[in-house]
């Protein structure tokens, strides 16, 4: 047998054809969901990139392994202490480990591990192909990698190839010389309105559509397609255009891979998943060009699996990418080694049609590289608890605690535009409920006393706003955002010391 993963960073589901999209950005993905099952409703569990890959591999959550943030002690996982053996448990159980386990030679193309200094993410790989870009790499330099590796291994029998693409991931790179393929096409869902786009300009925080570049409005050099801000519903949807031109310009490069397997009359017998770390706000909760919330824009991800005699169709209970290491266990037959234990539940039966998936009603998000943010999110609902709000004045109702409540009712406002915290107590209640039952399985699970988000909030905060407060406000001074300033000073008083 013979395994394809397709890893593509930043891919909002919600801008792919199979899931709904108008635009022509994903024919080659959507190829591949018309063979095999589509995950509608799938989360990465820890965001963003670094805690949610960590997730993705040791198929345990971030309060478990210590990694939710992109710095700190939280960037790494726990270490194991007197009681790791000469390799870690996380290595012997990895997703990749998985698949050596059921006798495959094991490679990847990717740069993930050096960009976050994570090398424990290589656990179970063979062969790593880094091209020591550290995510700066284009889609046609990662296939050319992968088909120079299939030229070799393609014919041959019981292998895994990783294939990690970054294109859609801010800065937009997508080379010029490309083209705008969607310029003179509409956009599917034109929310941004003249009303909405004023609260945007008005917006003060990293990311914002003044300061696309998290603390400045400087324009990335070599990525002409991204700008440093976006001051007009033109500019809007130009940087919308150029997001699925990302997309576009990295399916492309997923087709020339699925030509060579079919040209190598390998592709029967080849499975295919394709996902991605997190999403990306594209004017969601004030943010451009960013993954920094615990939201379902930023945490809904696509999930697509096509596998030989599995089934085909859309599955549409609730998973997160925790679930995917042990689904492998199980359509290989494996299971965990020295008394592991995977936080995931097993959706094999979904592929294969045999046996029941164990229902999940819900799922818990979490975000602390760019915020300090736990959500729930079940039937329609997602609520957000804001602990750090990364120096955003989201619409929170502060309570006593001082912790912000967001509450969005997903199907009829998907774009989270109208918080409903205010006006409905009963659901936020249901929501905090959620997540406290949650941490507290969580932590009767955990080897270490302590939830790593709290460890993030004693360490300065998260990662990404560390140490920039004082800065950004002398920056508001000079704007007509100079009004918000004594209420970032007042939330934020601490980090002012």
């Amino acid at each position: 047998m013979r395994v394809v993963i397709f890893d593509i960073d930043t891919l909002r589901p919600d801008h792919l054809g199979c899931y709904g999209y108008m635009r022509d950005t994903s024919p080659n993905i959507d190829s591949v969901a018309a063979e095999g099952m589509r995950f509608d409703r799938y989360y990465c569990p820890n965001a963003p990139c670094l805690p949610s890959r960590a997730s993705l591999v040791t198929g345990q959550f971030g309060i478990r392994t210590g990694v939710v943030g992109h710095g700190g002690t939280a960037a790494d996982l726990w270490l194991e202490g007197f009681n790791r053996h000469f390799q870690s448990d996380y290595a012997r159980n990895s997703l990749f480990g998985l698949f050596r386990r059921a006798g495959m030679r094991t490679a990847s193309v990717s740069t993930f591990a050096e960009r976050h200094s994570s090398f424990w993410f290589t656990a179970g790989i063979n062969e790593l192909i880094n091209l020591g870009l550290c995510g700066g790499e284009t889609a046609d330099m990662v296939s050319d990698a992968a088909l120079k590796w299939l030229d070799s291994n393609a014919e041959s029998d019981d292998w895994m190839l990783h294939v990690n693409f970054w294109d859609p991931h801010t800065p937009y790179r997508t080379p010029m010389e490309y083209g705008f393929p969607f310029e003179d096409q509409p956009l599917p869902d034109d929310w941004i309105d003249d009303e909405e786009f004023r609260k945007h300009l008005d917006h003060v925080g990293p990311h914002g559509a003044n300061e696309i570049g998290m603390w400045s409005d400087a324009h990335p050099a070599n990525c002409p397609r991204h700008p440093g801000s976006v001051g007009s519903l033109d500019e809007v949807k130009r940087f919308i255009d150029n997001y699925d031109t990302g997309i576009r310009f990295c399916d492309d490069h997923v087709g020339r891979i699925i030509a060579r397997l079919k040209e190598a009359g390998v592709w029967d017998d080849c499975a295919v998943i394709i996902t991605s770390d997190h999403g990306e706000n594209i004017g969601e909760l004030g943010l451009y060009a960013e993954h920094g919330t615990a939201d379902e824009i930023t945490c809904r991800i696509p999930m697509i699996v096509r596998w030989p005699g599995g089934r085909t169709g859309a599955d549409g209970s609730f998973h997160t990418n925790v679930d995917l290491a042990p689904t492998i266990a199980e359509m290989f037959g494996l299971s965990p080694v020295a008394g592991y234990e995977y936080d995931g539940v097993s959706f094999a039966p979904a592929i294969t049609g045999e046996g029941e998936t164990e229902p999940q009603d819900g799922v818990i998000l979490t975000q602390c590289a760019h915020v300090c943010q736990r959500s729930a999110r079940w039937d329609d609902w997602l609520y957000i608890r804001t602990v750090h709000g990364g120096y955003h004045l989201f619409d929170d109702v502060i309570g006593p605690s001082g912790v912000g409540e967001m509450l969005f009712d997903i199907k009829s406002d998907p774009h989270e535009r109208r918080n409903l915290a205010a006006d409905r107590p009963d659901i936020c209640a249901e929501g905090a409920r959620r997540i406290i039952a949650w941490e507290e399985e969580m932590m009767s699970k955990s080897r270490y006393d302590r939830d790593p988000m709290w460890t993030v909030m004693r360490e300065g905060g998260p990662e990404h706003c560390r140490g920039e407060l004082k800065g950004y406000i002398e920056r508001l001074k000079d704007t007509p955002r100079a009004k918000h300033i004594p209420e970032l000073e007042k939330r934020y008083s601490r980090d002012l010391k």
